[in-house]
């Protein structure tokens, strides 16, 4: 599967924080959703590495270091569904679209490889972020504090013990987070 394809996949998790906004779903219903897709991935990644299935998609989808680790779709869904059920509505929806499109268009721009993206990728994803988190009204420390670590969280590449801290949980949690702590100050 084409990078571009990856990224697009990646993006359609916008759809259902995008129903919400417009009105379509309730947060209820988002939350639901959400844990149900986490549920489902946890099902499936349990299944892909026990070598119970061997899907296409799987080979199409997953990165070579994600061949005997938890996939980035599964940490997706799971750091997505604790972002939209720990955080209120206002930071959660915002956390997830940087992620399902911050994190996307800064793919696109530096290419797939790890490590350390080079300053104007990191300008572009910082920008990308603070235009979704002012745009859905959050107050503008506390978008420039999520913008923040969600570009610091998908700027790098951080390996521990050999296990790569994939920014598909942290982009969210992380923004989240963020938002939270300095809208509460």
């Amino acid at each position: 599967m084409s990078e571009l394809r990856r990224r697009l996949v990646h993006a359609s998790g916008a759809v259902i924080p995008a129903g919400f906004l417009g009105g379509v779903v309730s947060w209820r219903v988002v939350q639901g959703l959400f844990v149900v897709g986490a549920a489902i991935a946890v099902v499936l990644e349990v299944l892909r590495l026990s070598g119970r299935v061997s899907w296409r998609v799987y080979d199409a989808l997953t990165r070579e270091y994600e061949q005997d680790n938890p996939a980035g779709y599964a940490l997706y869904m799971l750091a997505g569904a604790a972002t939209v059920v720990v955080f209120p509505a206002s930071v959660a929806v915002p956390a997830v679209l940087m992620l399902s499109i911050g994190d996307p268009v800064s793919g696109l721009l530096s290419g797939s490889g790890t490590g350390l993206k080079q300053g104007w990728v990191l300008l572009a994803t910082f920008g990308v972020c603070l235009g979704i988190a002012s745009l859905l009204a959050v107050p503008l420390s506390a978008g420039v504090a999520g913008a923040v670590t969600a570009t610091l969280a998908d700027g790098t590449t951080p390996v521990v013990r050999g296990y790569v801290i994939d920014d598909n949980a942290s982009i969210p949690l992380g923004s989240a987070a963020a938002m939270w702590l300095v809208a509460a100050v």
